[in-house]
């Protein structure tokens, strides 16, 4: 992700690599970073900005800066390449700690996943219809080939990451900055917890049929339909997570005579 400046940012970028708040140190960038790889919105082989760009654009010092790559490369998540074409590349992914998603989920009450899904739901629904408003025919295209990456996903995590850029792309697509700084904030806090209880096997076929159902409706204009399968789409993943965790706090043991 070569760029010439600060402002030539934009979508899912401009969130990433928005200003930090001035008491966060290089932590905060390793795990934003860290976070923004894990949910495939930036991607294996993409050449991160150079220091002076990312000082700039976190709003920290440069020592700062270089702490945090040093952390990541530690990590094997970048490399620093020298030469014409060289610079800091991504080159690998954040190990998932199953454990910690699961505390997550555990430390989320009933009204918050309640609260979580009412927040997805508005927020998705509102880009669907600004999308149908502003978006042209090739950003569709795009949107759709998002969706085909799911169908190339062989793991967990690779599914999460095809999940999580086609929302964001469908925010990116909306035109509305805060909307999609909403939706990056609520990738952040539920789609590792969601993919924690969904599968490869059962789940990956139909979270990409559904997709397709809502690149179909807003390639046709059809408001009601895209927001109707928004709608079931989000329902059907926050219902899981209901079940997780009731089923969490009440597990199902034997009876006894």
């Amino acid at each position: 992700m070569k760029r010439g400046s600060v402002g030539d940012l934009s979508g899912v970028h401009s969130q990433v690599f928005r200003p930090l708040p001035d008491v966060l140190r290089a932590e905060a960038i390793v795990a934003r970073l860290s976070t923004a790889i894990s949910l495939g919105l930036l991607r294996r082989g993409e050449q991160l900005p150079v220091e002076n760009q990312l000082t700039t654009m976190f709003g920290v010092a440069t020592a700062t800066v270089r702490d945090a790559l040093q952390e990541l490369r530690d990590q094997g998540i970048i490399e620093t390449r020298r030469g014409r074409s060289g610079g800091t590349f991504i080159v690998g992914y954040p190990r998932t700690n199953g454990e910690a998603l699961r505390q997550r989920l555990l430390r989320l009450s009933m009204a918050e996943l309640r609260d979580m899904e009412d927040e997805h739901l508005a927020t998705a629904l509102a880009a669907a219809q600004l999308v149908i408003e502003r978006a042209f025919p090739h950003d569709i295209d795009r949107l759709e080939r998002i969706a085909r990456t799911m169908g190339e996903a062989t793991t967990t995590e690779s599914c999460l990451r095809a999940d999580s850029r086609f929302q964001a792309e469908l925010a990116v697509l909306s035109q509305s900055e805060r909307l999609l700084a909403t939706q990056m904030r609520l990738l952040t806090e539920s789609i590792e917890i969601v993919w924690t209880v969904l599968t490869v096997e059962s789940d990956k076929q139909w979270t990409m049929n559904d997709h397709l159902v809502i690149v179909t409706a807003l390639r046709e204009g059809n408001l009601a339909a895209a927001q109707r399968a928004i709608r079931e789409h989000i329902s059907r993943d926050f219902y899981r997570l209901v079940a997780a965790r009731l089923d969490t706090l009440y597990p199902i043991g034997p009876t006894h005579e």
